[in-house]
């Protein structure tokens, strides 16, 4: 195989690929057995019928699609390699020559990573912050505690108020009609979360236990259901219960009930310190991202746009797994608040160029700099994922090995270095 690089501008270039034809006859010969399954032919069963009259009667010219499917995705992968580039987007094929005892020739138009110039990354100037802890602090952890270890008491004789979590039913209807997504059972919502349609939580303040209401709303005038968006709608709710949070009493008890501490004065002075370390790491974070984010100021870099994209999709892709681990998903996120995909797309958008920009400056530091993920670090990295699995550290290894994600790796170690590096060689 021939491979080569040339570019047209900026990130954009075509890669010129010739492959022998010994490969294309592999390919063929894999078409063939792949199609020859599906195609009848009297006097033959199935995936039975001769190469040499299969050929006469459809043609070799109807396998090439195939092994040309077979074929580029590989001999793509091995161009790639071998001319170093780092695409970021589909390719654009163009096939120049394909058929039997011939050569395979094709162009592909390639977007890649784009060149960063950078900027001034040694001796960035960013002040440490210092760290006090007010009683104010230390109350709002108490009290965060208390609503931590409050128990849901369930109300009977009282009705639904702001703060409580009430269990119920709806079913919601537009024009008389329901519609999809707009139905649930014994639904656990606390009220006054804004979890739900602006306007659903406030009217079923009052409720009582075993009540029914239609509760009234309007979708808004942008949601990601078109046929939904700025209609009434109308909830049929039913209350099946109240629970409301009982505080514990902050006392020695307390403190005995959730640390190690005798007495709530041991166990303030030790959440003053919890907190003043908390806080320290906070600002060190803090810092690391300044120092990061004037070093991508500093540089010069075009982002393609897929990029964006593609980062914009892991964060919404991270966004739906941290609602499904909360019990909702991304459909009932967007039916209760309201927005669409393309709304949380764009809001999106800021952060994922700055994320993009940021790793490309990073990684381009790493290679001024020489910083790389040594052996010693990979296996330290390893260490503490198999620790933290309960797993042994081949094992983590060979997982990773097995899912292409050891590679991945490595490269967050190295941009974590680099940052420490960025924060080594800066100033107070």
């Amino acid at each position: 195989m021939k491979a080569s690089w040339e570019k047209i501008e900026k990130n954009l270039g075509v890669l010129q690929v010739e492959v022998d034809a010994e490969r294309v006859t592999g390919a063929l010969d894999k078409a063939f057995k792949k199609v020859v399954q599906k195609v009848a032919v009297p006097g033959f069963r199935k995936g039975k019928v001769p190469r040499p009259i299969f050929e006469k009667r459809f043609g070799i010219e109807s396998l090439y699609q195939d092994a040309i499917d077979i074929l580029l995705p590989e001999v793509y992968t091995e161009a790639v390699a071998e001319t170093n580039i780092e695409p970021v987007d589909r390719p654009e094929i163009d096939v120049e020559q394909f058929g039997k005892g011939e050569n395979f020739v094709f162009k592909a138009k390639v977007l890649v990573k784009p060149e960063v110039k950078l900027g001034e990354y040694k001796g960035i100037s960013v002040p440490v912050e210092s760290v006090t802890v007010t009683d104010e602090e230390v109350a709002a952890e108490l009290e965060r505690l208390q609503q931590r270890h409050a128990e849901l008491v369930v109300i009977d004789e009282d009705t639904a108020k702001e703060g409580d979590t009430v269990i119920i039913d709806f079913e919601g209807f537009v024009d008389g009609n329901p519609f999809e997504g707009g139905k649930g059972e014994r639904y656990s919502l606390e009220l006054g979360s804004k979890s739900f349609i602006p306007g659903f939580e406030e009217q079923l303040i009052g409720l009582g236990t075993g009540d029914f209401k239609d509760v009234d709303v309007t979708f808004p005038e942008v949601y990601h259901a078109e046929e939904l968006a700025g209609k009434p709608a109308v909830f049929k709710v039913k209350l099946h219960e109240i629970k409301r949070k009982q505080l514990p009493v902050l006392d020695d008890e307390f403190a005995k009930d959730v640390s190690e501490f005798d007495t709530l004065d041991e166990f303030k002075a030790d959440l003053t310190k919890q907190i003043s370390d908390r806080k320290v790491k906070e600002n060190e974070a803090k810092r690391e991202g300044e120092i990061v984010e004037k070093a991508a100021e500093a540089a010069e870099v075009e982002i393609p746009e897929p990029m964006i994209d593609t980062e914009v999709d892991a964060m919404v892709r991270d966004f739906d797994n941290r609602l499904r681990a909360q019990g909702m998903n991304l459909d009932m996120f967007m039916t209760f608040s309201g927005q669409t995909i393309e709304d949380m797309r764009g809001q999106m958008k800021v952060d994922a160029e700055k994320r993009v920009r940021n790793n490309l400056v990073l990684e381009q530091i790493a290679k001024e700099e020489n910083i790389v993920a040594t052996e010693e670090d990979v296996t330290e990295e390893l260490s503490k994922m198999a620790e933290a699995y309960k797993r042994s550290t081949d094992e983590i290894r060979s997982i990773l090995s097995a899912n292409g994600s050891l590679a991945n790796l490595q490269e967050e170690v190295a941009i974590r270095k680099t940052v420490q590096f960025l924060v080594d060689n800066s100033k107070n």
